[in-house]
């Protein structure tokens, strides 16, 4: 009779997570099973079906008949990340933005202002947040899964970025997300558009010019 894996193998997952957004374990850290299944007292079986999920999200990568490891990009894959990142990440925002509440919209002001003076695991939870709460109102999911499944494969390095250019209160960031969010509330779509395809493209550029903050080349 098989076991079913779903409260363990959430349970790990939702860990295992937690641990790769927050930089605990680094871009192409091995992960070895039966040490997940001694953490969280759990047998393989959860602990696969874990993994399994977390590759689907583009947080881990999986070999067969070898292993699974934090996903690691190189220079020239994160470039390409952040190029279909610039295109489509703004054809989400279009079709969310009609339809963000003014709470949401509210949230969006106080998370642009959270994030100035913030520490860095701060900021870049708020950052997160902040960007994918202002897509989160479009009604397409297959985009939406996209678009954060790119975010996770990215994440060590908007962590990166952060770091090599800082996250001062005066820094661009902010200024670029508070003009983001004026232009969500006054309704104009094309400036918000715009915003954030600057936005990611300038983390683009910036991650270009530090090679070093990148496994492979």
């Amino acid at each position: 009779m098989s076991i079913d894996p779903g409260p363990a193998s959430t349970r790990i997952a939702r860990g295992l997570r937690h641990q790769i957004l927050h930089g605990e374990l680094a871009p192409g850290s091995r992960i070895r099973q039966e040490e997940l299944a001694l953490e969280f007292g759990a047998s393989r079986l959860p602990v696969r079906d874990a993994l399994r999920q977390l590759e689907a999200e583009g947080l881990v990568r999986l070999v067969a008949n070898t292993g699974a490891w934090v996903q690691r990009l190189s220079l020239a894959e994160c470039t390409e990340v952040y190029l279909v990142r610039e295109r489509i990440e703004p054809l989400l925002l279009r079709l969310s933005a009609p339809h963000l509440r003014p709470e949401q919209l509210d949230r969006l002001t106080e998370l642009a202002t959270q994030m100035q003076g913030a520490d860095l695991e701060t900021f870049l939870r708020l950052d997160r947040e902040f960007h994918l709460l202002s897509f989160s109102a479009a009604s397409t999911h297959m985009l939406h899964d996209l678009v954060l499944r790119l975010w996770n494969s990215t994440q060590h390095y908007r962590r990166a970025f952060a770091v090599v250019v800082g996250v001062t209160e005066t820094s661009a960031t902010h200024a670029e997300h508070r003009l983001l969010v004026d232009a969500l509330v006054r309704g104009q779509l094309t400036d918000a558009e715009d915003l954030l395809t600057v936005h990611i493209r300038r983390t683009r550029l910036e991650l270009a010019r530090h090679p070093e903050v990148f496994d492979t080349p």
